[in-house]
């Protein structure tokens, strides 16, 4: 599987205008690659009691984990930020946990074309993991 990430870029920014954030306006839209190529995406969605609102990088996960997905090799996420939106703490967890692996590119949607790069043993080198 080739890794293209204009292409996860892209689909993160799709996937960003189904964002449902009517409090902050603050709209973000999150890709997974898997091995086999698959794109599962996901939006943020806020909530009046902010601390139930969830992530686009958490929509996107657990959408294609209950879909029964894995082995993700890479994850995209798109805002309105300059330099890109970085995954919050619990996203990063949660990346950890899953996609241990993955690249991470996040871009500013008014730029497309600008993107960094890291990956998730980058974003939380000391992560709290169980070892089965």
């Amino acid at each position: 599987m080739k890794l293209n990430p204009q292409k996860l870029i892209r689909a993160a920014a799709k996937a960003r205008l189904n964002s449902v954030s009517p409090y902050s306006k603050f709209k973000v839209g999150a890709a997974l690659l898997t091995k086999a190529g698959e794109i599962i995406s996901g939006a943020n969605v806020e909530s009046a009691s902010y601390g139930l609102t969830c992530c686009a990088e958490r929509i996107a996960l657990f959408k294609a984990l209950t879909d029964g997905k894995k082995n993700f090799i890479a994850t995209a996420v798109v805002a309105r930020c300059d330099g890109g939106p970085m995954p919050c703490g619990a996203c990063r967890q949660l990346l950890r946990e899953y996609a241990p692996d993955a690249q991470v590119f996040v871009a500013d949607s008014d730029d497309l074309k600008s993107v960094k790069a890291f990956t998730v043993r980058d974003l939380l080198p000391s992560a709290f993991v169980i070892v089965p």
